[in-house]
């Protein structure tokens, strides 16, 4: 029989050691960093569509696009869902074509 060992959380050890971070020294004008002003009232959606147009790009440069043998698969696989849709809706269509003629006829 296999030999199961159960994990909790807290004693799961992290697969690598983190690694110190060296401290910058900075220097007594950094310290005193002056807060960023916020835009004039009027300019505020524009920093805010620029903001999000920046953060977008950098979320479309993270994604792991499909290479073309994954596209047509994926592609084939919405055809094929798609015609097994339709015949099951034509399907209900004459079902329930018959039963109204059937009642109402």
């Amino acid at each position: 029989m296999a030999n199961i060992t159960k994990i909790k959380a807290k004693d799961s050890t992290p697969a690598e050691p983190k690694k110190p971070k060296a401290k910058k020294s900075k220097s007594p004008s950094e310290k005193s960093e002056k807060p960023k002003k916020k835009p004039f009232l009027l300019f505020r959606p524009f920093v805010a569509l620029g903001t999000y147009l920046r953060d977008s790009w950098r979320e479309l440069r993270q994604v792991r696009w499909p290479n073309r043998k994954t596209t047509w698969k994926l592609v084939l696989a919405i055809f094929v869902y798609t015609l097994v849709f339709v015949g099951f809706l034509v399907l209900l269509d004459i079902i329930f074509d018959l039963l109204f003629s059937k009642l109402l006829g």
